[in-house]
């Protein structure tokens, strides 16, 4: 279990910006947007759909991942924070992965995502409907990508 992550000031600040975000471009809200700011960021740690999201380095790394999404990936919030984004998916999914992320940057989001990841024990899933948005800051910047679902099937 994650010692209150969701608590500290950067988590709290992305947590608003992937909310922004999502509402920004679905015109959707991902959770009720009631209480302080520090309220969501608990919420959406403790949501029972993943949510995780990377930054924009050459090879993005993993910046965030709620209870469900560590518990999905078999990941401490260490393990986590420091893994490439590319690592989710087994190595022959990666380019596919890879194109899906360029389309949403140029869209800013696509919803419908289906696909293959692997957790970090090697048990892969298939995770469907997946929507994956372009995360930006306060100035409309864009400073990462986030997903989320709540369909995923063990693959043997």
């Amino acid at each position: 279990m994650v010692d209150q992550v969701w608590a500290r000031g950067p988590i709290i600040t992305w947590s608003q910006r992937l909310l922004d975000s999502f509402h920004h471009w679905t015109g959707k809200e991902l959770l009720a947007r009631e209480g302080s700011a520090s309220d969501q960021s608990r919420r959406l740690f403790y949501a029972p759909s993943v949510v995780v999201s990377h930054g924009l380095e050459a090879d993005p790394i993993l910046n965030y991942g709620n209870q469900a999404a560590l518990d999905l990936w078999e990941m401490t919030w260490e393990q986590l924070t420091r893994t490439p984004s590319r690592q989710t998916a087994e190595p022959v999914n990666q380019e596919e992965r890879s194109r899906l992320l360029r389309m949403v940057e140029e869209q800013g989001y696509f919803d419908r995502y289906r696909g293959v990841r692997i957790s970090a024990s090697g048990r892969r899933f298939l995770l469907e409907g997946a929507l994956v948005w372009n995360v930006m800051d306060e100035q409309g910047r864009l400073i990462g990508q986030a997903a989320t679902f709540s369909r995923w099937t063990p693959m043997l």
